[in-house]
């Protein structure tokens, strides 16, 4: 969709406006939304500024939480050996993210207000923050975890190792105040994930880390990977579609078309809230209704682009492997 026309608290039909306050400090936009994907600018700058001389796009999508972005935030304007721009999107209809933004008046963070909230779809929000990041690479950033020190060097040292790579990643650290037995669960379930990593990378680049995401079980999280901006662009963005799992499809497609690198090393502090929604003991008919839906619909999408034939031969290869290794 077109940014929304108009003058005052609407974007204009141009590219969008990045305009610093008064100040110096960050921008703040409200924004609008009726499908998934705005339409992307064709420039590269945006308020005067050239965006393909910044290193990372961080794009923090939020819904009342406060506190946790702006620890969020403090870990990513904290990273060194890498210039950065962050957008923080807010889905709250009372922009409960602007005053954590405003006090931190660096003029690295935008505000984006979306003025319809998507009423709890991660996809939508994340595909309004992506189209006004302009950087080589970009780090979708869940609200509440918290990036490593160093982490944005190491990830663009890697890639301009790999060049044809659009995707890194790496290990999952889970934290948090849930009860230890649900925080040990979450982190036997992300040291398995990382060798599984490890094993599917021995296959290349691109199908053992897409089979293990297709038919296994997800790899990374939303924040656990960075992408080539060119990568993002060319897919679309994440599928709005998506309610639940939405990440492992857009990552899974990232990984088919343009492969993957895993660093052995920490990507995200991961934070973990009680009852986790990703790894309940005991999940609501709601939410294995909507993992069932999340797996359809990343099957269905995969069958669209590559073929049935490629599908099932995939699925054959991945099952033998997670038997074998």
């Amino acid at each position: 969709m077109a940014p929304p026309t108009g003058t005052g608290s609407t974007f204009g039909s141009g590219s969008p406006a990045r305009s610093p306050g008064a100040s110096g400090a960050c921008a703040c936009h409200p924004m609008s939304v009726q499908s998934g994907i705005p339409e992307m600018s064709e420039t590269s700058e945006l308020g005067g500024r050239n965006y393909m001389s910044v290193d990372i796009s961080v794009i923090i999508p939020t819904f009342r939480r406060q506190r946790q972005l702006a620890q969020a935030l403090a870990s990513v304007l904290g990273q060194v050996g890498v210039t950065l721009d962050v957008f923080v999107v807010d889905d709250c209809p009372d922009g409960s993210a602007r005053e954590v933004v405003e006090q931190l008046q660096d003029p690295r963070i935008t505000y984006l207000r979306n003025r319809t909230p998507s009423g709890g779809v991660p996809s939508i929000v994340r595909n309004l923050g992506w189209p006004h990041a302009g950087a080589a690479y970009i780090h979708f950033l869940d609200d509440d975890d918290i990036v490593p020190e160093g982490h944005y060097a190491a990830v663009k040292a890697a890639f301009e190792s790999h060049p044809r790579v659009g995707l890194v990643f790496g290990r999952i650290e889970p934290f948090g105040d849930c009860p230890e037995e649900q925080l040990q669960q979450e982190r036997c379930y992300f040291a398995e994930a990382a060798r599984h990593a490890k094993r599917s990378a021995r296959f290349g680049r691109r199908f053992g880390f897409t089979g293990s995401m297709l038919f296994g079980s997800a790899l990374l999280i939303c924040s656990g990977g960075i992408v080539r901006r060119e990568c993002v662009v060319r897919l679309g963005g994440f599928d709005p579609h998506v309610r639940l799992m939405e990440d492992a499809e857009f990552y899974c497609r990232v990984m088919r078309s343009y492969g993957a690198l895993f660093l052995d090393r920490v990507s995200i502090h991961y934070r973990i809230g009680s009852p986790s929604l990703m790894h309940s003991p005991n999940p609501s008919a709601e939410q294995r209704r909507q993992e069932r839906e999340g797996h359809r619909l990343m099957w269905t999408n995969y069958r669209r682009d590559y073929g049935i034939f490629e599908f099932f031969a995939l699925a054959l290869l991945t099952r033998a492997l997670l038997t074998l290794l």
